[in-house]
Parts: C-alpha cells; structure tokens; sequence
C-alpha cells in the first residue's frame, strides 16, 4: 500500500487534512459509505480485550460523533448490526479475522510502526454487511486512525486548546477506498513544557490544582490528535512523576512515551532531587553513591512504563557540570546510569530507549571524541533560536541509535528570553528541519514549546514536519498555514486568515517583543514609522476579518490570529512614541510630551489587551496564558518580575504660548495654537477649536458678537533662506473657508513681519455664488474647507536667518486661524502643509 498524501492545494480545494486524503463528505455520492443520516450515527465495534488507550480514543471519538452529529455512537464489543465501525490494533480479534479472509491487507500493517489504515469492507464477519475498518499497526496506530476519523468529520485537533467549535453536520458518509497518511519519518515526536512560570503553572494551579493527570489528560490527547508520541514534561518547580502518581500511568495508558528534559537523566526530575532529603551535592565525583541511589529509584518507578530514558550529566539547574569536560567521568557516568537500567529493568540496557542531549557545553564532549554505546539516541540541539547548530556527519551517520534534535520556539536565556508570543516565522523553521532531516537527524524531533500556548501554530508544523519532512517545502509553507487556518476557522476564511497568521509571524521573526526597544529602527529615516505601519496595517485586516467572522470561532480567532496582532502591533506603536519622545526631547522640541503620553497610552492597552485574553476569551478559561512579562527586560535573567514602563523624557510645555520655532530648513509650518504670545480683546478671547481643520485646531476670538480690537496672535521662529542675501518671506496663511455671513463685502485680517510692513487681507470676498465665482471659487474651495492666502513681505537686508515675529489680527470675528507657513524657498505645496517644524520653549 503506498503511502497517500493530500493533493496540491488549490485555492478552491475544500480539504482540511494534513495528510490521509479526504475520505468523508456531507452529501451521498457513487459507493460511499453512510456513517451518519439525520443525526444517527452507526455503531462502533472494538474488541473488549482492545488496549485501554485505544478505547479511550475511541470514547473521544464517540464524544466527537455527537459534536458534530448531535448524536453519540453506541460502543459495542459484539456486532448487532448491519453496519458499523469497526477500530483495532493487530492484538483484535476482528482485526485477525480480516486479515485471515483477506479483507485487510496483512502486509499494510504487520511489521510497520503507528500506521493505520481506514477502508470500508464488504460482509466483514456474519451479520454485518458493510463496515468502516479503522485498523493499527499498534496501539499508536490504530489511535491515530481513530482521531484522522475524528478530525475529518470536522473536529480540529485544537477543539479544546484553541476553543474550536465543531462543525454541524447530521449526515456523514465515507467515500469508498483505503487509506492511510503512512508511517512517521521520525520515530519520536513530542514537545517540551518548560519555562513554565507564570503563565503554564499559574493556569493549571487555577484550573487543576496543579500539573496533574487531569492538566496532561489534555495535552496527551492533543499530542495523539497530531499524531505525536513523545514529551518532556513540565519542570520548573515540577515533577512529573512525583506531583501525581497518575501522571506516569495516565502517560503510559494513553500512549504517550514520557522522557525527561536535557539536563534530568535516569526519569528523574530536577525537583525530584531538591526533594530529597539529605542528597547532599549534586556532584558525581563526591556525591556518586547518592546519586546512583536516586537514579535507580527513578528507573523502578517508570521500569513498566513506555520511556525514554536520558543519560549523562549536566550540573544542577541546566548548568556546566565542572567546567572541566572531564570525558572520562562522563563515560564512567553513563555507564553507571547503563548498569542501573539493566539492573532494575532485568534487560540489557539496549532494551531500553535512551537518549543522550548533545546540548550547549555537552556538544565539547562529542567534539572531543566521546561516544556513546551504538543503541543511544544522540540528540543535536538548535541554538535555542532555531539554527541548527552540528549534523552528524562521516562514519557518525551510521551511528544504528540514531540522531535527535532538541528545537526551540520558546527560550529562557541571553540574550533576552523569548516567551511571550510566537516569533519563530514558519519558513524559517521549514528550512532548518529540513536541513536536520536530510543530515540524518531522523530519529526523535522535541519541540520547547514554553507554556504550550500562544504557540499553537508552530507545535503543529513542527509535528506535520516530523511526520513527513517532504509535505512542504519552504516555497509553499503558506500551504500548511492556510490548511491550518481552514482546520480551525473553516475553508471560507482559511486564504484570509493564513495570510494574516504568516505576515505575523514572518514581521515578529524580525526581532522579538522582549529585545525591542526605542532604539530597534532608526526614527530619522522613517524606519521606526514605516515597521509600525506595517504593524497597524495588518491589524486593520486582522479586525475586518474578525467582523466577517461568526460570533462563535471569535475566541479560536483571537487566539490564534488577533490577539498576536494586536500585541505586537500596540507593542510597537509604544516602542516608537518612546522613540519619538527621546529624539524630540533631545532636539528641545515639546512636541515630545504627546510623544511620551502616546507611549504611556499603549503600555495600558497592553495590560488590556493581555486581561482580554486571560478573563474574556472562552470566560476565561485562559486565565494567567499572558502573564508573560515582555516589556522592560535589562537582562535575560530580570528579576523585576513585571512589563516596566520605559524610561521617557520631559520637557515643560508652555503655558499660554512661549513656542519658538528654530529649524535649519527653509521654511516653518506652524499650527495655529503654536503660538508665541497672544492679546485678547476687550470683551472677547482667543480660544483654541480642537480638530477644525486638516491637522491639529483652529484658533478663534469668540464670543464672535464682540469686536476684536487689540486681539493678535503673535509666532517667533527662525529659519535658514534657501538663497543668500533673501529680502522677503511668503506668509501662508490657512484660515477655515468662513462665509462673508455678515454680506459686508468680505472679512479681513492682518498680517505683520518684524512690528512693519503690515498686509491686509480679505480672504472671502469673492467666495459667493455669483456667476464669475461659483465653479473657480465657491464650490472648490467650500469643499476643501479652508482658504488660503500667500502674503509676501519684506526682510531687513542680511536679518533673513536672524529671529523673526510674524503678527496676525483678525479685523472681524468668526475667523479662524488654523495653520501658518513661513515660506523662504524650502516650502513644498502639500494638502496638509507640511508637517509641523520642531517647536520649544
């Protein structure tokens, strides 16, 4: 039977599989197989005497059949009907009888590893006429079969991690043929919990009292649902084993092979030694009956259970051991270790799977000659930001244990730890395990996963990958994202969604959150602003999105897609006002205080953003995920345990005007409330009209019944002419386009440079609708809502570069002042003026 993979993605294809082909539909076709009609399901069969993992898979399943049809499947052991489900490893009995009589392939499944097949058969045994077979090579095989079933009648693998609502379907049918994704590339697939404080230990502690059998119950059954087989357990203040005597056996049940971390050998924890009364050092060469003492006890207690068992020595807490790369103490160690597993286990240490972890200075042990006996898993690591860093290479390809890899997408360590949120771009890690791959390291594949979540995504590339390394290369990874998206959101919102979830990935992968800072982009050039439009840009998509969504997959979309988005885009919208505030402040500009509230603005949301998460998605069944600290890291090892607000700058804002404006350009923009000083009138007085006009405000003596004698804005500024020797200026002056509504023949205003020199200007007296007016003049400039004059003074010969003071005067009220340029060559005509000119005290 050879292996069957999905065809090549078509952008119409209504696939969801990762790997067998489609076999279920929703309407009958030609031959296909009823396992469902209006809400009935048909009966499942499995031999009583079946593995305990595989019936528990098979009460999920059953569990899923009523998601989906509104109806659960009755179990039963004996057939009573004409049509079933029939599911069972080599060990059934119905399994043997169709291979007896041919019905099944015997050489599809006998001799291979965690395969499954899924067939309809014809007259299977007396009674029955016509069955679905999900049968197993093994135990893994035949769960495998059972959660494909289970996820192409439409429940992701991620219901319960990413709250991913079942599909509704009440008639279910099986297309006719055999098929299979195959057997796995790589032989241990698995994750590790780690870095678990806050987040991981907080939510488990609320929801379950703690990393116990009921926490794992949830991760063992999502490994199997992505057909994986392999963990390191959680470890910070943890033990597996010793937190809840059930943990190893629910493991063990279930079909999960548990190991420990790197630095935890002989299935021992790292708390398990703290725990141990009176150990003494964890040294080798002055503690080593003690500690021989421990390992065994951590041997018998897993002894009957499927394990990975890892070797060798690191110093306590992921440390050096002695800094000495003593090769000959680390041999006699593990063939200490060697000798306890034969010993306790009554088998040849080769008997049982073990694994030694090439990981930061162990990798100088392997550089210096030393190997391990032929039957040992060696394990390379990446450099725990996703490059691999050795393949084996020469006669060390022919080593029979075989090569690992230990990979990261989480990370605690220098430079920074990387927690928080996803930051690995899916291409990166396609083009890295690959690499592993095609150098040998084919083995066993562990995935750090941190708090497992927010990294939902890459947990399910990583075990796609390990299945089938080929599936996708790094041209079409947009593929797998978008048949992930399809899985969790359904096909209609799938492209969308992909599309969102790569950029994310592939803009976070440039620099992660808790190494970001004001200094990250270059403000001068537009760097800074351009990477946070690309921020808000894609933010804006990822909310359309949301609103086309159906109210029920709003919390998987936020988990997966929006809230990822949204943080980093608030994120780095904070990290720029930071930015911008330091630069303006340096240059003396006060415009800096808008700056440093802009950042204080975002750093609340950030909290907000991050309660949204824990206390509204799913009623807060998430509560503590994104307790992460990810602002105001000085050193991979902070201690302040809290996002820290970064350092801004101050300057005193003006009160009632003082700006000036000193710029070596050509020319200065000025908003009309940017002024130096100013006189009220008699009985009325300049007020500031927040948002009229295209930029910032107006400014307008009011109340506009009263005259505005003695009232004037006065603006001081200094600028460098463009040509040497310029003897005049061009004012614009940009007032809001008023209506002559006293019909007095037009409103005027005054303009003076340096005290002299005065210009008056009736900026409205032709905007009417008289004939010679009212297409050149009324309708255009009504429409663009302002007018604006061009004044042309004077400058004292050799003063043009020297401090200036322009004076306005309104002669009528109800104008309203909203922008002034000083024009002295540099001035390019532009819709909103021209950005402010750096403004102080």
């Amino acid at each position: 039977m050879k292996r069957l993979f999905i065809s090549v993605f078509c952008m119409f294809s209504a696939t969801i599989s990762f790997s067998a082909e489609k076999f279920i539909s929703y309407a009958p076709s030609i031959e296909s197989f009823a396992l469902a009609q209006n809400g009935q399901v048909i009966n499942l069969l499995c031999d009583s005497l079946e593995d305990e993992g595989i019936q528990m898979a098979i009460n999920n399943l059953q569990n899923d059949f009523q998601s989906v049809t509104g109806n659960k499947p009755t179990l039963q052991s004996t057939a009573t009907c004409s049509s079933c489900i029939i599911i069972g490893s080599l060990k059934s009995s119905f399994i043997k009888k169709l291979m007896a009589t041919g019905k099944i392939n015997k050489k599809s499944l006998v001799g291979k590893h965690e395969k499954y097949i899924i067939q309809l058969v014809d007259n299977p045994m007396k009674g029955v006429k016509k069955a679905l077979i999900i049968a197993g090579s093994d135990k893994r095989g035949t769960i495998y079969g059972v959660y494909e079933l289970s996820k192409q009648i439409g429940v992701s693998p991620w219901y319960w991690w990413l709250d991913v609502p079942a599909e509704k379907h009440k008639n279910i049918y099986f297309k006719k043929g055999i098929y299979t994704d195959g057997e796995p590339a790589v032989a241990y697939r698995g994750i590790f919990i780690n870095d678990e404080h806050p987040c991981f230990a907080q939510w488990s502690n609320e929801k379950f009292g703690g990393q116990n059998h009921k926490c794992y119950s949830h991760i063992f059954e999502l490994l199997l649902r992505l057909k994986a087989n392999y963990m390191w357990p959680a470890m910070w203040g943890n033990a597996f084993y010793d937190d809840d005597p059930e943990n190893g056996v629910l493991a063990n049940k279930m079909g999960i092979i548990m190991g420990t971390s790197h630095h935890e050998p002989m299935a021992c924890a790292q708390q398990d030694w703290k725990r141990r009364k009176g150990h003494g050092e964890w040294n080798y060469m002055k503690n080593g009956k003690e500690l021989r003492e421990f390992w065994r006890g951590g041997i018998e207690r897993a002894k009957n259970w499927e394990t990975m068992v890892t070797i060798g020595m690191r110093g306590d807490g992921d440390e050096e051991m002695d800094g000495t790369g003593n090769i000959k103490l680390m041999q006699n160690i593990i063939d200490d270790q060697r000798k306890i597993i034969a010993d306790v286990t009554g088998k040849k240490a080769e008997k049982t799977p073990q694994v030694w972890a090439l990981y930061k200075e162990v990798m100088d042990y392997y550089d210096k000659g030393m190997r391990v006996p032929d039957d040992v898993i060696m394990m390379l690591c990446d450099d725990n930001w996703g490059n691999v860093r050795r393949v084996p290479t020469g006669k060390d390809l022919n080593h029979k244990g075989g090569w690992g890899l230990y990979y990261h997408v989480d990370y605690v360590g220098a430079p920074r730890n990387t927690k928080w949120l996803n930051v690995t771009p899916t291409q990166n890690m396609q083009e890295q395990l690959s690499l592993a791959f095609n150098h040998g390291i084919q083995k066993m594949w562990i995935l750090n996963v941190g708090d497992l979540k927010p990294m939902e995504y890459p947990i399910s590339y990583f075990l796609d990958m390990a299945w089938n390394p080929d599936r996708f290369s790094c041209t079409d990874v947009i593929e797998h994202t978008q048949n992930f998206c399809a899985q969790q959101l359904g096909v209609k919102y799938a492209k969308q969604a992909a599309d969102l979830l790569n950029k994310i990935g592939w803009l976070n992968g440039r620099v992660t959150p808790e190494m970001l800072d004001a200094n990250t982009y270059n403000v001068e050039t537009g760097e800074w602003k351009e990477v946070v439009g690309e921020y808000m840009t894609l933010e804006a998509e990822a909310l359309r999105l949301y609103n086309e969504l159906p109210s029920n997959l709003h919390d998987t979309y936020k988990q997966i897609i929006l809230f990822p988005i949204q943080a980093m885009a608030n994120l780095y919208q904070m990290y720029y006002a930071v930015a911008m505030n330091h630069y303006l402040a340096k240059l003396g500009d006060i415009s800096c205080e808008n700056w440093a509230k802009k950042a204080e603005e975002a750093f609340l949301r950030d909290s907000l953003l991050c309660a949204s998460y824990n206390h509204e998605i799913a009623g807060g069944k998430w509560n503590h995920m994104m307790d992460q600290k990810h602002i105001g890291y000085t050193s991979w090892n902070d201690a302040f345990p809290k996002n820290k607000l970064p350092e801004l700058m101050h300057l005193s804002a003006p009160q009632n005007g003082g700006y000036i404006f000193d710029d070596k350009t050509a020319y200065i923009s000025i908003e009309a409330a940017h002024y130096y000083s100013k006189s009220d009138a008699n009985n009325a007085q300049w007020k500031e009209l927040p948002f009229i006009g295209r930029t910032l405000s107006g400014m307008a003596v009011q109340p506009y019944t009263e005259s505005t004698n003695n009232a004037s804005l006065t603006y001081r500024f200094r600028l460098n002419p463009m040509e040497d020797g310029a003897n005049t200026f061009k004012i614009h002056v940009i007032v809001k386009s008023t209506l002559d509504y006293l019909n007095k023949g037009g409103m005027e205003y005054e303009v003076a440079l340096d005290g002299c020199n005065v210009k008056t200007v009736n900026f409205n007296g032709d905007l009417n609708e008289k004939p010679e007016n009212i297409y050149n003049k009324y309708y255009p400039t009504i429409a663009r809502r302002v007018v604006e004059n061009v004044i042309e003074l004077p400058v004292e010969t050799g003063k043009a570069g020297e401090w200036h003071t322009l004076t306005i005067h309104p002669k009528d009220a109800g104008i309203v002042f909203e922008k002034i340029i000083v024009d002295a060559g540099g001035y390019k005509p532009s819709y909103l003026f021209m950005k402010e000119s750096a403004k102080h005290k």
